[in-house]
């Protein structure tokens, strides 16, 4: 199994790297205090990006279903660790990466995970489903 801090900066890399081909200026913090990981520039306005790692989730027939991102941060003090949901005023968007391309998905449809569908349900319900193909991080821009 690979190390999860080098998956983590693998996707990190390749977020960045497509988010500069598409045109966004970015600014890295320094040090590794802050709750997003970067800040990209999109038209003159400034975002927040977390960046997260996707996990891919397949059906019974082993077919990708969708993939997953934690929402979450992990912070810890002298009782231990604990997790905490990413706020409004910490980022705007969560990035991934998955399949050479990279998706934004803004902060406010998170919660402690996002799943986002590459296979419609079973059931065809698609209320409150928050597909891949339209978080790509070009197209989510543009609606800016």
């Amino acid at each position: 199994m690979e190390n999860t801090k080098r998956i983590g900066n693998l996707t990190e890399l390749a977020c960045l790297t497509r988010l500069y081909e598409i045109g966004c200026a970015i600014s890295i913090p320094f040090g590794n205090s802050e709750k997003y990981d970067a800040i990209i520039e999109w038209n003159y306005k400034l975002y927040k990006i977390q960046i997260k790692h996707a996990n891919e989730h397949r059906d019974e027939e082993g077919k990708i279903d969708y993939i997953s991102i934690n929402c979450q941060w992990q912070g810890h003090n002298v009782n231990g660790y604990k997790k905490h949901n990413y706020q409004a005023n910490e980022i705007d968007y969560f990035a991934t990466f998955y399949n050479g391309e990279c998706y934004l998905i803004p902060q406010n449809e998170c919660s402690s995970t996002k799943q986002l569908r590459i296979m419609p349900p079973k059931n065809n319900q698609c209320k409150g489903i928050t597909f891949l193909k339209n978080q790509k991080a070009l197209e989510v821009l543009t609606q800016l």
